[in-house]
C-alpha cells in the first residue's frame, strides 16, 4: 500500500555503522541497493549559547535548519509572506531517507542519475536526493516506478543540471530531464538545455531544445529555474505546481497539455531579433472542452527583449491565464496570436486578470482574449484547479 504523501515517517533503524563501501569517500559508486534506504544524516553540532556568541549560534540554526527534519506544521497553504524554503519542505516531507550526491567526490554518489538509479522500483515512500552544489552535465530520468523523490539542490544559482541535445521532431528526446513519475518534487536547481542550435538568432531556431519534461500527476517545482530557446518547459501532461522558478526561453518555451499553476515565477523572454514579433511564451494545447487542463499564471513578472505574445492557440481549446501578472512591454498589443492554427477562435480561452504594467494595457488585445472579472477568474485561482490541498506540501495563498 502506497504511503499517503506528507506524513511522518517511521525512523528505519538505522545500523550504528555505514557500510564500508561508503565510508571511503564512495570511491565505488555501484551502491547495493539493499542500503539505499540507508541515509547520509548530518548531524548539526551541539546547540551553543546564543549570548556568547551570535555568529556561532547563526551558524549553526541555519545548518540545522537544511539538514534536520522537524514536527510537520499543520497547513499547507502558507501567506504570502512565508518563504516556502528548503528547510520548511523537507520538514514537510518527514522523512531521514537522503542520498547525497556531490560532484566532488563527498557524497553517496558523483551522479544525479547514479541517485535516481539506487531508488527501487515501486517505492512508496519519500526519499530527499540532496544535490550539493556545483555543475552536473548529464540527462536524467525520472522513471514511472519511482515515484516520491525529492529533488533538493543549494539554491537555482548554485546547483545546476545542463544538457546540450537538439532535436527537430522529438522533444521528449533532447530534454535534460524527464519526469515521468508521480509525487515528484525539486526545489533549488536550475535545469538547462544549452545547445547552440537552439537559439533563435542561429538560424536554426527551428530546433527544439528541451530543459525539462513533465509527465505525471502531482509534480511539483520550488526556486527552480529553466532554460533554453525553443521549448524550454515541455508540460506535457498532469498537474503541476511551479512556485518562484524562473524560467526563460523564446519560441513556445513553455507549452504542452498540462494542468498547472505559475505562482510567482518570472518569465525572461529572450526574443528573436530576426523577425518583429519574435515568438509566444505559452503554446498551451487542450483539445476538447471536457478536458480540465491549462495554464495559470499568478502574481509573476513577464519581461524581456523584443516583442513577442503571451500565447499562442495550440489546439481548438488552448486555456491560459495571466492572473496579478507584472507585464512589460516585451509583450506586444495584440498580446495573444492564433497563428499554426486555422480553426474558429471562438472555444479559446486566452485571458487576463487584474494584470499591471506597460504590457497590460487592453486596447488592441486579440478579439478573443478575454479581461476576466473576479468571478470567473476565481475557480482558476484557488489551489483547488490542481486539488493541490490534497498532495502539495506547502502552496502561497493569496486574495482574489
Amino acid at each position: 500500500m502506497h504511503q499517503p504523501p506528507f506524513e511522518p515517517l517511521k525512523q528505519e533503524k538505522q545500523n550504528k555503522q555505514r557500510p564500508h563501501h561508503l565510508q571511503q569517500h564512495h570511491k565505488n559508486h555501484s551502491f547495493n541497493s539493499q542500503f539505499w534506504f540507508k541515509p547520509t544524516i548530518s548531524h548539526p553540532p551541539k546547540t551553543p549559547d546564543p549570548s556568547k556568541s551570535a555568529m556561532e549560534f547563526l551558524r549553526w540554526f541555519f545548518f540545522a535548519g537544511v539538514f534536520f527534519v522537524a514536527a510537520p506544521i499543520i497547513a499547507n497553504g502558507l501567506s504570502a509572506e512565508i518563504l516556502i524554503d528548503s528547510p520548511l519542505l523537507t520538514q514537510k516531507i518527514g522523512t531521514n531517507r537522503t542520498i547525497i550526491v556531490d560532484i566532488k567526490g563527498g557524497g553517496d554518489f558523483k551522479s544525479v542519475q547514479a541517485a535516481v538509479d539506487a531508488v527501487p522500483e515501486g517505492n512508496s515512500h519519500w526519499v530527499i536526493i540532496h544535490v550539493r552544489k556545483g555543475v552536473y552535465r548529464e540527462k536524467i530520468l525520472i522513471p514511472e516506478e519511482k515515484p516520491y523523490i525529492f529533488l533538493r539542490g543549494n539554491g537555482k544559482g548554485r546547483t545546476t543540471i545542463v544538457w546540450d541535445a537538439e532535436t527537430t521532431n522529438n522533444n521528449l528526446e533532447s530534454a535534460t530531464i524527464r519526469v515521468q513519475a508521480s509525487n515528484f518534487i525539486a526545489f533549488g536547481i536550475s535545469f538547462k538545455n544549452d545547445a547552440e542550435v537552439g537559439a533563435p538568432w542561429s538560424g536554426a531556431a527551428q530546433n527544439q531544445s528541451v530543459a525539462a519534461f513533465v509527465a505525471a500527476d502531482r509534480v511539483a517545482f520550488y526556486h527552480c529555474g529553466f532554460f533554453s530557446a525553443h521549448n524550454t518547459l515541455f508540460d506535457y501532461r498532469g498537474i503541476h505546481y511551479y512556485e518562484n522558478c524562473y524560467i526563460q526561453g523564446s519560441i513556445d518555451f513553455i507549452f504542452g497539455h498540462g494542468q498547472s499553476v505559475f505562482h510567482s515565477c518570472e518569465i525572461f523572454v529572450v526574443g528573436d531579433n530576426r523577425v518583429e514579433i519574435g515568438g509566444s511564451i505559452t503554446a498551451q494545447n487542450r483539445e476538447s472542452e471536457e478536458e480540465d487542463s491549462g495554464f495559470v499564471f499568478i502574481k509573476g513578472k513577464v519581461y524581456g527583449t523584443f516583442g513577442v505574445y503571451l500565447g499562442r492557440a495550440k489546439g481548438a481549446f488552448s486555456r491560459v491565464i495571466f492572473a496579478k501578472t507584472y507585464i512589460s512591454k516585451t509583450i506586444v498589443p495584440l498580446g495573444w496570436t492564433n497563428w499554426s492554427y486555422h480553426g474558429s477562435t471562438s472555444n479559446l480561452y486566452q485571458a487576463e486578470y487584474n494584470c499591471h504594467g506597460p504590457g497590460s494595457a487592453t486596447e488592441g488585445r486579440a478579439k478573443w482574449a478575454r479581461q476576466l472579472t473576479k468571478e470567473e477568474a476565481s475557480p482558476f485561482l484557488s489551489i483547488d484547479y490542481i486539488n493541490g490541498k490534497e498532495w502539495l506540501p506547502a502552496y502561497q495563498v493569496y486574495d482574489l
